[in-house]
Formats: structure tokens, C-alpha cells, sequence
């Protein structure tokens, strides 16, 4: 059974930096990544990443968030610096993991980020 459980959020000063993580368990992870939702708004992509390091990131991101993992301890983070009050909302980690049926997508139960002075 697949396991995905975030860490790391909290309250930051428009400006600041926070780093997210993730412990995924229960299969071998094609993708991981991270998803947010703001208050009243959709579900929306932050960025992901391959086995082999692809990365894949929102345009409202890049250059202010990087995600990394670690294969041999199935976690994957998300370092955010510059951040802005609309950057808040709850953080989801992603997953991605093949079975003979094809792919499936597993979520985490969310982290809240908030960035307010």
C-alpha cells in the first residue's frame, strides 16, 4: 500500500524560505513531486521529478522552488525560497508507481504552507 507523508510547513515572512519533505513507501516511484491548493482554487501542479532527476516545475515556481529526492530513502523535497503570500495554501506530495495495470497516482494528506507578515 502506498504511503506518502509530508513534512515541513508552517508559517514564513513573505521573502522566506521553507523546505517540504516526503517519505514515500509501498512501491517503486516512477515520479514524485508536489501539488498545491490554495483556499477556494483548484488543485494546481508545483513540480515534479523523475528516477533519473527530470525535473518539471509550474512557471510560477521556477526559479524561486527545486525539488529534489532520494532513491535509496524514497523522499523527496521541495525547497522554497522567495516566497510570496500566494504561495500559500496546502502542499500535497505526488506520487507515480507502475503495476501490470498500467500507472497509478497516489497523494499525500497535505502539508499547510502559509507565508504572511
Amino acid at each position: 500500500q502506498v504511503q506518502l507523508v509530508e513534512s515541513g510547513g508552517g508559517l514564513v515572512q513573505p521573502g522566506g524560505s521553507l523546505r517540504l519533505s516526503c517519505a514515500a513507501s509501498g512501491s517503486i516511484f516512477s515520479v514524485l513531486g508536489w501539488y498545491r491548493q490554495a483556499p477556494g482554487k483548484q488543485r494546481e501542479f508545483v513540480a515534479t521529478i523523475t528516477r533519473d532527476d527530470r525535473t518539471n516545475y509550474a512557471d510560477l515556481v521556477k526559479g524561486r522552488f527545486t525539488i529534489s529526492r532520494d532513491n535509496a530513502r524514497d523522499t523527496v523535497a521541495l525547497q522554497m525560497n522567495s516566497l510570496k503570500p500566494e504561495d500559500t495554501g496546502a502542499y500535497y506530495c505526488y506520487s507515480v508507481h507502475q503495476s501490470g495495470k498500467g500507472d497509478f497516482e497516489s497523494w499525500g494528506r497535505g502539508t499547510q504552507v502559509t507565508v504572511s507578515s
